[in-house]
């Protein structure tokens, strides 16, 4: 099921309003906060043994895409891991967070304002496409289908997809719904799924 323009137009300026109602609430996540601070430190941790384990490491001759890149804090790891930052991709659906994310990065490093269900890439593009908590936010299930297809079209035969993102729905953000085992492996058919959860 492939998502139509209009569905794929109206699924994006929903999360748009998501994203500024949150922004106008005040509510980010601070470095400062020990609970947000534990939570990256373990996904970073998760991260680089899943990299490894899928013979990813090195990382300075991959080719990585980041989709929904938000201000660019993993495409910056990335580097920090040992990735070069004219190898690193993001793009974004909000036009702020790729300006900060212009802002925060090494020159280099391609960022690009636009739908993830519509990348810009050739096929079999990339060694790793990442995303967190991209598919919690989508609430459309067509565009939800088309955003996995084009990360499965972009990526190498060979490569690895990462996914950080929520199996409950959050009673706090009803913007968010979390993404179950079953949703995954209909996303992604035919791919190998190696799920840890936390």
């Amino acid at each position: 099921m492939a998502a139509s323009e209009p569905a794929a137009s109206r699924e994006e300026a929903r999360i748009g309003e998501a994203y500024e109602r949150r922004k106008a609430s005040g509510k980010s996540y601070s470095w400062f906060d020990a609970g947000h601070l534990f939570i990256v430190q373990e996904l970073e941790a998760r991260l680089l043994a899943t990299l490894l384990q899928a013979g990813m490491a090195p990382l300075d001759s991959k080719q990585i895409l980041e989709v929904g890149c938000g201000n660019g804090h993993w495409l910056r790891e990335f580097i920090k891991w040992g990735a070069r930052p004219e190898n690193l991709a993001g793009i974004d659906l909000l036009p702020g967070r790729i300006a900060q994310a212009c802002r925060l990065s090494p020159p280099g490093v391609r960022l690009t304002q636009g739908s993830a269900s519509q990348l810009d890439f050739a096929d079999d593009s990339f060694d790793i496409v990442f995303q967190a908590t991209v598919f919690t936010s989508i609430q459309d299930g067509a565009v939800k289908v088309q955003v996995a297809r084009e990360m499965i079209r972009v990526l190498k035969p060979d490569g690895v997809a990462l996914w950080y993102d929520f199996r409950f729905n959050n009673p706090r953000n009803r913007d968010v719904r979390g993404i179950k085992r079953a949703e995954f492996e209909r996303l992604f058919p035919g791919c190998p799924v190696t799920l840890r959860g936390g």
